[in-house]
C-alpha cells in the first residue's frame, strides 16, 4: 500500500496520512493522526493530458466529469460518483463509445487539465490569448553603499532575465516612497509619498493621477486597451520589460542610500509599510485578471508609520519570542493586523507579496507572514544581499526552461467529496474564499468554513494540506449498504507563466473500511512520511493560534495514543511491544519533530521561526520530511557514498559527512581527512583518490542546491571545529558527557542533557503498554 502511495503521487500529487479510511466520526478520533491530504495543485507531470476543451460539470453538485463515472454509452448519460446524479453528455459528445473515450474518461488519467480561454479577453484567432505578468520591486534604500551594491546588481540581472512583454514597476522606500514613472524617460520622475501616515488605496492612485479610469474599467477589454490596462495612466509607472531596461538601469546607478540624517544611536527611518501599502495601491489601478507579483528587498526593521517594529531608539531591541509570549511587544498586534488589511487588499485584487529580507537583525518577517501567506508569496531570509542564499534565489525566480519555478497567478482550489465527508480547512499558502456548502466541516483547522480558496501565487512545488473530517455515526450508515469506495475531486484553475488560463483537474478514490472490526487494512494504508509532515504542519498552527499550547507534551501523548493503539504487545510488559512496520519510522519523526527548530523555538528569532514554518506549510513532502528530519550521507575510502544514521555514532575521524536539514546543508570533515587537507595531500599525484573524496560531497551539494528553492545555506567545516555545531545540533546524542568512556577512538560527544533516541523509544514503550 506504501509503494502505491509513493505511486500514486506521480500523476495525482496527492498524499494522505491514511489510505483507508474508518467508516465513522469514532473510528476516526480513535486513528490519532488526523485525517489529510497534502496536494500539490500544479506539480508537472509528463502523463498529464491538456484537452482542448471545456470541461463537463455535474448539473447538481457541480463536480467535473471524470474517470470514476460510471457511463451508458447506449443512452448517453453518465453518473456522477459523489451525488449518484445522471447526466445526459451534450450534443457534442455524441461521437463516445467505448472504443472512443474523451481524454478525461480514460482510467489512468485520473488527473487531466483542461486549456481555457481566458475570460474577458477578445478571441483572437492568431494567438493564444495571455495576459502579461506585472512585477514591482519596491527596494528599501536605508542600508550601507556595500549592501545598495550587491542588491543593484541583482536587480539589473533580473531584469534581464524579465520575459520581453513582463511589465515592471520600481518603487523605492527609505523615510518615505518614491514610486518612479519609468514611462517618463526624459527625466527622472518620481512621486513621494510621507513615510508617517497610513494612505489608502483611493489615496494612492489619486496622488499618482490614476482616479477614476484606472477603477472603472472591470471586466472586459474596452476600447482604449494597452497591454491590458484600463487606463493609459497606469502604463506610465509599469511598462514592458524591453522598453524599460535603459531607464532602469539608468536609474538604478544613479540611486542613492537615504539621504535623510540618522541620529547617533538611532536606527534608520524605514517606512517599509506605506511602501507596501503604495505598491499595492498602484497594482489596483490594472484591470482584474492581471497577475503581478510585488517583490519587496527588504534591509532592516520598520521604525516608521504603520507596519512598524520597534521604535528608533537602538536601546530597544526588537521584539524575541520572550517578549510575543509576555505580551510585551508593543508593536507587534498593530502591524500584524496592518499586514492583514494589506492581505485582504492584496487577495481581492489578486496579487502577490514576494519578501526578500536580507539583515543581521530581524526585519518584520513575523509580522508580514500573514501577507506572503495568504498571496502564496515566496519568502527568503539572508544574512546580506550579497550572499548566495538571496543571489541564487532571486536568480531562480526569472529562470525559465528546466530550472523555472513555474510562478503561476490567479488560482482558485475547489474541493468536492463523496457524503459524510466534510472539509475542516487548509494549512498552506491560501485564502479562504468563505464558500459555504454541506462538506464543511463545523471545526476549522487553518484556512476553513468554505470549499473553495485562492491561492493568487503558486509554482510547482507549492503544497497544500487539508484536513477532513468524517460525519457519519453508526446508525446512520449500517455496513454494508453504502458504497464501499469514497470520492475527492480537487478543482485548480489559474493562470500559467504564458499566461493562459488552466484548469487542472484531479479525482481520488480510496476505501472505506470498518475498523471497528479489523485495523489491519487501516494499519497497511498508513503513510508514515505524510502523517510526520501533517503533525509538524498542525503543531506549528497551534503554537501561533493556541494560548499556552504545550507542543512536546501534545506530540507525545499523540504518539503515546498511537503506539497503544496500532502496538502489538502484552499489557504492563514493555518488552514485549513491537511496531508493525508501517509505523517503525514514526516515532523517529517525532522523536526529531520535538527537537526540530518548529517546536523549539528557544535560539532563533520571532523572524526566523516565522520564515521555517512559512516554508513547512508550503513544501512538498520529501522536502518538508528533511526539514524535520534532517538527511546523513557519510563518504570514506573503502565504501561508496552511503545513507548514515542521524546519529553522533556516525562521527568518524576518517569520514567526510553531508548533512541535508533543507536550509542548510553541512559538509563536515574528520578529524584524519581535515589534517590531510591542510597538509594539501589532495594536491599530489599520487593521492588522486583523496582529491576525489573531498571532490565528491560537494558535487552532491551542488546537485541537492540546483534543485532547491529558497538556496540553502552551505556550512564547510571540520571535527571539533567551531561550525561543527551545525552538524551537531542535528544528530541523536546517544553519545554525551555521561558515557563519554564507552566510546570508540575519533567519534565524538555531544554536552546536552536532552534524551537519546533509544532512551525515548524505552519511556514510550513504558507508557504505550501501560493498561
Amino acid at each position: 500500500m506504501s509503494e502505491m502511495g509513493a505511486d500514486q503521487e506521480g500523476i495525482d500529487g496527492v498524499r494522505m496520512t491514511w489510505n483507508v479510511w474508518p467508516r465513522t466520526k469514532v473510528e476516526a478520533s480513535k486513528c490519532v493522526i488526523p485525517i489529510a491530504a497534502a496536494i500539490s495543485p500544479i506539480r508537472s507531470h509528463p502523463d498529464i493530458p491538456t484537452l482542448p476543451y471545456a470541461p463537463l460539470r455535474c448539473k447538481t453538485c457541480i463536480s467535473l466529469l471524470n474517470s470514476f463515472c460510471r457511463v451508458d454509452f447506449a443512452a448517453k448519460i453518465w453518473i456522477c460518483p459523489f451525488c449518484f446524479q445522471r447526466n445526459h453528455f451534450p450534443h457534442h459528445y455524441s461521437m463516445i463509445s467505448e472504443s472512443n473515450l474523451p481524454g478525461e474518461l480514460y482510467p489512468q488519467y485520473t488527473t487531466v487539465e483542461y486549456s481555457l480561454s481566458n475570460p474577458g479577453m477578445v478571441p483572437d484567432a492568431a494567438a493564444p490569448q495571455s495576459i502579461p505578468p506585472v512585477f514591482v520591486f519596491v527596494l528599501d534604500t536605508c542600508m550601507i553603499e556595500e549592501e545598495l551594491g550587491y542588491v543593484k546588481s541583482e536587480l539589473k540581472r533580473a531584469i534581464g532575465l524579465l520575459p520581453e512583454n513582463a511589465l515592471v514597476g520600481f518603487i523605492s522606500f527609505g523615510t518615505q516612497v518614491q514610486v518612479h514613472e519609468l514611462g517618463f524617460s526624459e527625466i527622472s520622475k518620481v512621486y513621494v509619498f510621507r513615510g508617517s501616515k497610513e494612505i489608502s488605496k483611493d489615496q494612492v492612485l489619486e496622488q499618482l493621477g490614476l482616479g477614476g479610469a484606472g477603477r472603472r474599467a472591470v471586466g472586459g477589454y474596452p476600447k482604449g486597451v494597452q497591454n491590458g490596462f484600463a487606463s493609459s495612466g497606469v502604463t506610465r509607472f509599469l511598462l514592458p520589460a524591453s522598453d524599460c531596461e535603459y531607464t532602469l538601469n539608468s536609474l538604478l546607478d544613479e540611486l542613492q542610500t537615504d539621504q535623510w540624517p540618522v541620529q547617533p544611536g538611532h536606527r534608520a527611518s524605514r517606512c517599509t509599510g506605506v511602501a507596501l501599502s503604495v505598491a499595492a495601491g498602484l497594482l489596483g489601478a490594472c484591470l482584474p485578471g492581471t497577475g503581478a507579483r510585488i517583490l519587496a528587498l527588504v534591509g532592516g526593521p520598520c521604525t516608521e508609520g504603520p507596519g512598524t517594529i520597534v521604535s528608533k531608539d537602538l536601546s530597544d531591541p526588537v521584539r524575541s519570542h520572550k517578549d510575543l509570549d509576555k505580551d510585551a511587544a508593543p508593536y507587534f498586534k498593530k502591524a500584524v493586523q496592518f499586514y492583514e488589511n494589506i492581505a485582504k487588499q492584496l487577495v481581492s485584487q489578486g496579487h502577490v507579496l514576494d519578501l526578500f529580507a536580507s539583515a543581521l537583525d530581524q526585519v518584520g518577517v513575523a509580522e508580514m507572514k500573514v501577507v506572503v501567506e495568504r498571496t502564496g508569496g515566496l519568502v527568503v531570509l539572508a544574512e546580506s544581499f550579497g550572499h548566495s542564499v538571496f543571489k541564487d534565489s532571486f536568480k531562480r525566480i526569472f529562470e525559465e526552461g528546466e530550472q523555472s519555478l513555474g510562478l503561476s497567478f490567479n488560482g482558485t482550489l475547489e474541493i468536492n467529496c463523496s457524503k459524510d465527508i466534510k472539509i475542516q480547512g487548509i494549512i498552506g499558502p491560501c485564502t479562504s474564499l468563505e464558500k459555504k456548502g454541506p462538506s464543511v466541516a463545523d471545526t476549522v483547522i487553518g484556512e476553513g468554513s468554505t470549499t473553495s480558496w485562492k491561492m493568487c501565487g503558486l509554482d510547482k512545488n507549492t503544497c497544500l494540506t487539508v484536513f477532513f473530517d468524517i460525519s457519519s455515526s453508526d446508525r446512520s450508515n449500517p455496513p454494508g449498504t453504502s458504497n464501499p469506495q469514497l470520492y475527492l475531486q480537487f478543482i485548480v484553475s489559474y493562470q500559467n507563466p504564458e499566461g493562459q488560463t488552466r484548469l487542472r483537474v484531479t479525482t481520488v478514490t480510496r476505501r472505506w473500511v470498518d475498523s471497528a472490526i479489523s485495523s489491519e487494512e487501516l494499519v497497511q494504508g498508513f503513510d508514515q512520511e505524510t502523517a510526520a509532515v501533517v503533525m509538524a504542519r498542525l503543531t506549528s498552527l497551534k503554537m501561533e493560534t493556541e494560548e499556552g499550547f504545550d507542543a512536546t507534551r501534545w506530540l507525545d501523548r499523540s504518539l503515546i495514543r498511537l503506539c497503544s493503539k496500532f502496538g502489538d504487545y502484552r499489557k504492563d510488559d514493555p518488552q514485549s511491544f513491537t511496531l508493525n512496520p508501517c509505523f517503525s519510522l514514526f516515532p523517529q519523526f517525532m522523536f526529531n519533530l520535538r527537537r526540530s527548530q518548529f517546536v523549539q523555538v528557544f535560539n532563533n528569532s520571532p523572524d526566523e521561526t516565522a520564515y521555517f514554518r512559512m516554508l513547512l506549510n508550503r513544501e512538498n513532502i520529501p522536502n518538508t520530511a528533511v526539514m524535520i528530519q534532517p538527511s546523513l550521507i557519510s563518504y570514506s575510502f573503502n565504501s561508496l557514498p552511503a545513507p548514515a544514521l542521524l546519529d553522533v555514532a556516525s562521527i568518524a575521524a576518517d569520514r567526510i559527512l553531508l548533512l541535508d536539514s533543507y536550509f542548510s546543508l553541512v559538509i563536515f570533515h574528520g578529524m584524519t581527512i581535515a589534517q590531510w587537507r591542510n597538509m594539501g595531500y589532495q594536491n599530489q599525484q599520487e593521492h588522486q583518490a583523496f582529491a576525489q573524496l573531498l571532490q565528491a560531497p560537494q558535487d552532491d551539494a551542488k546537485l541537492i542546491i540546483h534543485e532547491r528553492f529558497p538556496v540553502p545555506r552551505v556550512v564547510v567545516c571540520d571535527q571539533h571545529g567551531s561550525q561543527a555545531r551545525f552538524l551537531l545540533a542535528k544528530l541523536n546524542p546517544s553519545a554525551t558527557y555521561n558515557n563519554a568512556n564507552e566510546m570508540a577512538t575519533g567519534s565524538d560527544v555531544i554536552f546536552t542533557d536532552d534524551v537519546s533516541l533509544q532512551v525515548f523509544f524505552e519511556h514510550l514503550q513504558r507508557l504505550a503498554v501501560q493498561s
